[in-house]
Parts: structure tokens; C-alpha cells; sequence
């Protein structure tokens, strides 16, 4: 299905109308129509973290009908951005299916605990991210194996942490207001635990989520392979996940 192409005064006028009378399908499908292209950018980024063998037009598939809901669900009235609101849901559909296709392997689970289970525990130890070398040790293997762990780990990631908590405190703000002040306490300890991560980490991470380059795009723009930026984006997403649970221990 394609596109249509409205102007942004033809998709007001749609969103009064629809405001006014929910059952009226005919407009629903047109809004729906209009906002098709967040599907394929949502189902473009997660596809990026996902193995090859997971179609993408499933995940678009899966992602139309999170477009459907939340355009039937979108309060227009409110005035809250509905790209934003329907990222949430699209992006919601799409890893629901995923998760119930369970298409990680039960070895490829023990794998990715281990190693956030053994970079929490070496921040905690170290009071600080540990290094490749460090990793690798306490791993128990060589620095290939540590890359190529990193590399596998990357694959699985479906929901990155940046993401997640993006759409987390956007998710929040659209449905309770009152939420404010806990979203800017997740935002500032989300911006501490950036700052421990490395030049390069933080850069990937930069551009990841917040300029929305590819990971393709990204080692170009920093003259590495596209499998050190995928090192780079896992290694960062664990130990901010590493960070946030240890601010959690201490609360």
C-alpha cells in the first residue's frame, strides 16, 4: 500500500473530522494512508539490529496495524505530536511480534546475561567501565572471541536502550502529564551514564539516536567497519544498562 500525499492543512482537516466521528473509517483509512511512511522507517531502524533471516516485511506488517490503533486511539484534541505517539505504538507491534516469535535461542540468551551480568559486575568492582581487555578476562576469552560475542550480542538487540527510553518518556508525557518530573530525572541520569562511556561510544551513540544515521552510515562517517560500529553500539547499550541498574541498587 501506498502513501498519500496530503497537505498538512488536507491532514488537519482529516484529524477535526475524525476527532468528531471516531467510526467514520473512510477518514481513519486516509490518515492511515498518510502516516504509512513511519512504518517503513521504524521497520528500516529495527531491522538494522535484527538477524537476517527476520523478514522486514513482517515487521512492516505488524507495524500497519500498531499505525492502525494508534490512529484510532490519537486524542487530536490534546495537541500532543501524533508521530511521536504513533512511534510508540508502531514500534510497540512490531517488537510484540518479535517476541512472540522468540526467535532468540536459548544459548544466545545465557550469552547476552552473561555479559551484561559480568559488566555490572565489573563496574561495580571497578567503579568505573571496564576495558576490552578487562571484559575479555573476566569472560574467559581472547579479545577475537570478545568481538565476535560483541558482534552476535549486537544482533539480538532488539529494543536499544536509547530507543526504549525515548519512546519510554515520550510514552509518559502523552499519558500522564504528571509524569513530568519523572521523565527529567531519567533524562539527567540517562546524561550520567553517557558520560561514562568512551569518546567513540558516545559518538555512535550520538549519531545513532539522535542524527538517526544507519550503522552503515555511522563507519563512514568515522572510518571504521560497519562490525567495530556494531562492537561500539552494543558495548555502549550494555553499559548503560550496567549504570542505570547500579543507580536503581542505590535508590
Amino acid at each position: 500500500m501506498q502513501s498519500t500525499a496530503l497537505s498538512p492543512e488536507a491532514v488537519k482537516e482529516l484529524w477535526i473530522e475524525y476527532s468528531r466521528d471516531k467510526d467514520n473509517i473512510d477518514i481513519r483509512n486516509q490518515l492511515v494512508e498518510h502516516y504509512l511512511p513511519l512504518v517503513n522507517i521504524i521497520a528500516g531502524r529495527l531491522a538494522i539490529s535484527l538477524p537476517s533471516h527476520v523478514d522486514t516485511d513482517d515487521l512492516k506488517v505488524s507495524g500497519y496495524f500498531g499505525l492502525m490503533d494508534a490512529v484510532s486511539r490519537y486524542d487530536y484534541n490534546r495537541g500532543n505530536k501524533f508521530e511521536t505517539y504513533a512511534g510508540i505504538r508502531i514500534s510497540g507491534a512490531m517488537k510484540d511480534d518479535l517476541r512472540a516469535r522468540d526467535w532468540i535461542s536459548v544459548s544466545l540468551r545465557q550469552k547476552i546475561k552473561k555479559y551484561e551480568s559480568t559488566i555490572i559486575t565489573l563496574e561495580g568492582e571497578l567503579g568505573r567501565t571496564p576495558t576490552d581487555e578487562e571484559l575479555a578476562d573476566a569472560l574467559e576469552v581472547t579479545m577475537e572471541q570478545l568481538h565476535a560475542l560483541e558482534q552476535q550480542v549486537s544482533a539480538s538487540t532488539i529494543i536499544p536502550l536509547g530507543e526504549y527510553i525515548k519512546f519510554e518518556t515520550a510514552s509518559s508525557a502523552v499519558n500522564d502529564p504528571t509524569k513530568s518530573l519523572e521523565t527529567v530525572e531519567m533524562k539527567e541520569t540517562l546524561a550520567k551514564a553517557i558520560d561514562q562511556l568512551s569518546e567513540k561510544e558516545r559518538l555512535v551513540i550520538a549519531l545513532y539516536y539522535h542524527e538517526e544515521l544507519t550503522m552503515k552510515e555511522i563507519s563512514q562517517v568515522l572510518h571504521l567497519s560497519e562490525a567495530r560500529i556494531c562492537q561500539l553500539h552494543t558495548k555502549a547499550v550494555f553499559k548503560l544498562r550496567g549504570f542505570l541498574a547500579n543507580e536503581a541498587l542505590d535508590l
